[in-house]
């Protein structure tokens, strides 16, 4: 009797996963629920263990090829020891399906599929295509570019004109020069790039290709936030289990009760719509040995200054040891990143698609600051508000990095709730 070895359900919106290494040889002796290969996501590293103990068979598929949920990677067979037997031929990678692509994934959360970017934009809105126009041409694969100005008013692209155009005889496109390949230098190092990083890249340039992201900044006086946390740190640890009292837990409440006031914020574009939220998923950036992934704390509003400080510091953990789980990085509504655990003194983050704006937090540095017409040293920090200029106002931003900055400032109005 023998025991398959398969693909496991990987998560929300994931359908395929790459072979990053196998842990066992063909031959050696397996426990039940030992790893014996991993699987690399576009979100994190993931161990198929066996089911069961005995010999592992031939691996039926090769480290770096793509595989679905459910494809069968190895067996497991009775008995112990590595069994006598001729070599197996190297397996070939699999093919996938026509038509099947991996779903792209953030490091970051996705609760539904960003709208494809327009050209409309790049155009300027003088020559944007009339409503009509801009769906035939996107079933058609066109754009302004091609069809040029049209002749609506102010130079439109019409209906008429994508017909007219289609009407053409086909121009037949020289053929692209091929790549000169790159002569690498005897003392660099080629690697390729992992699944993740890869899905990382892409993420980020759809973010920009899509959104019409824009940064606005400010500065807090952490002066009565460091206060605070000096004053209250010890017992706030000893009352809640060790959990430690640090500033990501104020600024998530500041940012959540500013998103109260201003839901736009916190709210995304599906096609023509917006959709608004009375609830806040709130992912938090940490680093990972495989890079940057945004857990998510959902339905965080809900949550004490001690329930997201010990919800962060596990994800910290999770992330270190590669034991996040899939469905832990998704359905994200609004970011936080920190940069200046890493010494960023000011940076423009890139909001997490679909969501539509992401808060940057940066190091506190000393500095000579007014303060009642005298010059006295403060502690500050640069935040950063990257925003969605779509769906989210300059008037909504600059108001919403306002009140964070006030409730940081001042904390009993998070207490008060004013």
């Amino acid at each position: 009797m023998s025991a398959e070895i398969k693909v496991p359900t990987l998560g929300e919106s994931v359908t395929t996963a790459t072979i990053a290494k196998w842990l066992k040889k063909p031959g050696d002796s397996v426990a039940a629920d030992e790893p014996v290969v991993e699987l690399e996501t576009d979100k994190v590293s993931v161990e198929v263990a066996a089911p069961e103990a005995g010999v592992l068979g031939p691996q039926l598929v090769a480290e770096g090829a793509e595989v679905e949920v459910g494809t069968i990677l190895a067996s497991v067979e009775a008995g112990s020891g590595a069994p006598k037997a001729a070599p197996a031929k190297a397996p070939e990678a699999p093919k996938a399906p026509a038509g099947v692509q991996a779903q792209p994934v953030a490091a970051g959360p996705v609760a539904r599929p960003a709208t494809p970017p327009s050209d409309v934009a790049a155009q300027g809105a003088a020559h944007a295509p009339m409503p009509s126009a801009q769906k035939m041409m996107a079933e058609k694969g066109l754009t302004t570019a091609e069809i040029g100005t049209g002749t609506g008013k102010d130079g439109r692209v019409t209906k008429g004109d994508v017909l007219s155009f289609l009407a053409q005889p086909p121009v037949a496109k020289a053929a692209p020069a091929p790549a000169t390949p790159r002569t690498d230098d005897p003392r660099e190092e080629r690697v390729k790039m992992t699944r993740l990083r890869r899905t990382i890249a892409r993420r980020l340039k759809d973010a920009q290709n899509t959104a019409a992201l824009l940064t606005t900044f400010n500065e807090v006086d952490m002066t009565a936030v460091k206060e605070l946390r000096a004053e209250y740190r010890d017992v706030f640890e000893k009352k809640h289990g060790g959990t430690k009292l640090g500033f990501m837990s104020i600024f998530a409440k500041a940012v959540m009760a500013a998103l109260k006031e201003f839901p736009a914020v916190n709210a995304e574009i599906d096609g023509d719509d917006i959709i608004y939220r009375e609830f806040v998923n709130l992912g938090i950036a940490v680093g990972g040995p495989n890079g940057l992934v945004v857990p998510v704390i959902r339905d965080a509003e809900k949550l004490s200054f001690a329930g997201i400080e010990s919800a962060i510091a596990g994800f910290g953990k999770r992330a270190r040891d590669g034991s996040l789980k899939l469905d832990e990085l998704s359905g994200g509504t609004f970011s936080i990143t920190n940069g200046g655990i890493y010494g960023s003194l000011m940076s423009t983050p890139i909001i997490n698609a679909p969501q539509s704006a992401i808060l940057g937090m940066h190091a506190i540095v000393d500095r000579p600051m007014a303060v009642n017409g005298q010059v006295v040293i403060r502690p500050m920090m640069y935040i950063a508000l990257t925003y969605d200029h779509r769906i989210v106002d300059g008037k909504e931003a600059v108001s919403f990095l306002v009140r964070v900055k006030q409730n940081v400032e001042d904390p009993r109005r998070l207490l008060l709730e004013v």
